[in-house]
């Protein structure tokens, strides 16, 4: 699958070399580069993970604010330099009403496992390779229907929560789930406390992808998978109001926005 341009393509000729920059910075987004082997990259003066073919990625969070300075140097040139200044979304209120108590506030017996799982997730997404495996572009996990966006401020219970950072693809448990682009499984676990079944995948250069609430988990960690290869089933294990996938991304510590990744003409999803 194609990688979707949310925004026009940013070509740069400088000393004889191009950069390319694909993406929007905004709010949780993610802007894709591309510049001559060898190449340096810095952002805001930290080095920024670059593949064998120059591929690099950047990425913006929820609430990111202010202008990020990106120069890249490249064998031979002189130094590129550019501004990015994050652009600012608005988000949707979602409100979830009716859940058990300890849903919304967790048991302080549980909190040990919760601190456990935590960091668990956090070593999965330490891993760091300088390959871009997500150069191909990324396809649709599941098939079913967005039921939550990134971003979103949930109100359970009538208690204002975290914002929710993935996008929530509803379907009937058992529903098949996707690799949505190439990359290393860091990490598999059938039932974390708050995500139940769960899956983190390793797309290269710091960005990974997430998979929650699964009922069923079909790879084991250390494993290469490909775009299109069956990973795991939905469910509704963990804190689920009921089945659905909850795909998140992740740049580094950074909490992205899968949507606009995906092909707006794509029927992989139906929505």
């Amino acid at each position: 699958m194609r990688l979707l341009l949310v925004s026009a393509l940013v070509f740069h000729c400088i000393a004889a070399f191009a950069v390319e920059l694909n993406g929007s910075a905004v709010q949780g987004g993610l802007v894709f580069g591309k510049a001559e082997p060898g190449t340096i990259v810095t952002l805001d003066g930290d080095a920024i993970a670059v593949s064998p073919q120059g591929e690099f990625v950047i990425g913006f969070g929820r609430d990111e604010t202010g202008t990020r300075e990106l120069r890249v140097r490249s064998p031979g040139a002189e130094i590129f330099s550019k501004d990015l200044s994050v652009q600012s979304r608005d988000y949707a209120i979602e409100r979830v009403d009716g859940l058990p108590p300890s849903t919304v506030t967790p048991d302080p017996a549980a909190t040990e496992r919760i601190r456990e799982d935590a960091r668990m997730v956090a070593n999965a997404r330490r891993h760091r390779d300088e390959q871009a495996y997500y150069s191909q572009g990324f396809s649709w996990p599941a098939e079913g229907r967005i039921s939550g966006v990134y971003g979103s401020q949930r109100v359970l219970n009538g208690e204002p929560r975290r914002p929710h950072f993935g996008l929530d693809i509803a379907a009937p448990e058992g529903t098949e789930v996707r690799a949505p682009a190439d990359g290393l499984i860091t990490m598999t676990h059938p039932d974390m406390y708050f995500s139940g079944g769960t899956i983190i995948l390793d797309h290269g250069q710091g960005l990974s992808s997430t998979f929650l609430h699964l009922s069923k988990i079909l790879v084991e960690a250390g494993t290469f998978v490909r775009q299109g290869e069956l990973i795991g089933r939905i469910g509704s294990t963990g804190r689920a109001s009921g089945p659905h996938l909850d795909w998140r991304m992740n740049w580094l510590d950074r909490r992205v926005d899968p949507q606009p990744l995906l092909s707006q003409t794509d029927e992989a999803a139906d929505n």
